[in-house]
């Protein structure tokens, strides 16, 4: 069974109450049970962690290889300002997915960069739930290869 780690950056736990005109009423939860759903349905299992602390992402990286095949992360805000997370995908051999609910291109000038995309080995935004299908989809096709 392909094992994957899911990684939801800051704030992404207060969906369906955060800027709902930028992210609607979506819950977290939503977004993991359809995760779920479609893991199952493609004969992977995920091991999905939320955490608003940069530090707690690049542990949770870090200690990735040899554990899950693909990492699916929406690294939220830490995406246009972490170096350390880029650093700790880039250090390890594990194929990482880039999502996000809504089209960071389309919003503040400063979302336009992504320090991750570079060291992923793709990034799907602006579909909201959808993102995170997808990009599980690229993380199992990734895989598979």
């Amino acid at each position: 069974m392909l094992k994957i780690l899911v990684i939801h950056g800051p704030n992404l736990d207060l969906l369906g109450t955060r800027e709902v005109g930028v992210y609607g009423e979506l819950t977290i939860e939503d977004i993991n049970d359809a995760l779920n759903k479609h893991a199952k349905s493609k004969g992977a299992s995920l091991e999905i962690v939320q955490s608003n602390h940069e530090g707690d992402i690049v542990d949770l990286i870090g200690k990735s290889n040899g554990k899950f095949d693909a990492i699916l992360i929406n690294p939220a805000a830490y995406t246009h300002t972490s170096v350390a997370i880029r650093d700790a995908i880039s250090a390890v051999q594990v194929p990482t997915v880039e999502v996000h609910l809504s089209n960071i291109y389309a919003r503040e000038e400063f979302r336009h960069t992504s320090l991750i995309a570079p060291v992923a080995k793709g990034q799907v935004s602006g579909f909201g739930k959808m993102s995170y299908i997808l990009g599980l989809e690229a993380a199992i096709s990734v895989i598979k290869k």
